[in-house]
């Protein structure tokens, strides 16, 4: 299966000109719904997909995290690493490789423990 590419909604054009990568803009804005109270956690925008959606991932010491979408039998069907800053971290989940069906997404740290989860349909 075609590898699921999450990347910051900037980094493209970053990529198009060869520059070195910056994974993440300072100072964030979080909309609403991509709010996180706590001091952790991943969350989408929206938990029906078609094609990307948005995704906040807030973590409280900045680092390398894996990102991992598990299909339905609760395998990896997609693995991505990311550079994240402490605090809020917007990216941008493309799905339109995936099959419609209902997936998880989860955040892990460099140890492996999970730091958050959640779940989204694939329409």
């Amino acid at each position: 299966m075609k590898k699921i590419l999450i990347v910051v909604a900037l980094v493209s054009a970053t990529l198009v000109s060869c520059q070195k990568e910056e994974s993440f803009v300072p100072d964030v804005q979080v909309s609403e719904e991509l709010k996180i109270t706590q001091i952790n956690g991943i969350k989408l925008q929206t938990p029906f997909v078609t094609n990307e959606v948005a995704m906040n991932v807030k973590t409280e010491k900045a680092g390398t995290f894996v990102v991992k979408i598990l299909n339905i039998a609760n395998r990896v069907v997609s693995k991505e690493s990311v550079d994240v800053k402490s605090g809020d971290n917007v990216l941008k989940v493309y799905t339109s490789a995936l099959p419609s069906s209902a997936y998880r997404i989860a955040l892990f740290d460099d140890k492996g423990v999970q730091i958050g989860i959640t779940d989204f349909n694939k329409l």
